[in-house]
């Protein structure tokens, strides 16, 4: 998916609550790629523009795999914190 792609698809997934602004997204992405987690290539988007296409690496679905356990783990605290109030 390019760059663009990422940012329409995340606020489509999230319901339109978390938009990721251009000037956040291309620099992580750049730091993504620097770290191996995806992998970019260039190609023409659906209207025949050039863009930069992303997919995740092995290494950044291994990446992705830890973040997601570290991420229940966290938001179980944070549950069980806000049920016991």
């Amino acid at each position: 998916m390019h760059g663009y792609g990422v940012a329409q698809r995340i606020q489509q997934l999230a319901d339109d609550m978390l938009r990721v602004e251009e000037g956040t997204l291309y620099p992580a992405l750049y730091r993504i790629e620097q770290r191996g987690w995806i992998v970019g290539k260039w190609g023409v988007s659906e209207n025949n523009r050039r863009a930069r296409f992303y997919a995740l690496s092995k290494a950044g679905r291994k990446r992705l795999a830890a973040e997601l356990s570290n991420w229940e783990h966290l938001s179980l605290a944070i549950r069980k914190i806000v049920e016991a109030t």
